[in-house]
């Protein structure tokens, strides 16, 4: 992760497999999970109450913490430079 990278202070996920992410500067980003859903540990998060339930923010970054045990190889995490470059949105429901 980069240093200069802001921390995460907020995650929203939606029912459309979006997450809003805000950033401790005011940033918001919309990540979109929808691509990934049919592929390797992703496919665990096509049951919606699991994406809608299990997130995080997890060694400061977005999260499913899939075993409920705050341990960093039970998760899925997407890392945090991915989510930062992520074009800005004024607020955290527009689509991506």
């Amino acid at each position: 992760m980069m240093d200069d990278v802001p921390n995460i202070v907020l995650v929203v996920p939606h029912p459309d497999y979006t997450v809003s992410v805000y950033f401790v500067d005011g940033k918001i980003v919309v990540y979109d999970v929808k691509p990934k859903l049919g592929r390797g540990v992703f496919q665990k998060l096509q049951n919606q109450d699991v994406f809608i339930n299990k997130y995080k923010i997890m060694n400061h970054t977005l999260a499913w913490d899939l075993n409920g045990n705050n341990d960093a190889a039970g998760c899925i995490d997407i890392d945090p430079d991915t989510l930062y470059a992520l074009e800005h949105v004024a607020d955290g429901h527009e689509a991506v």
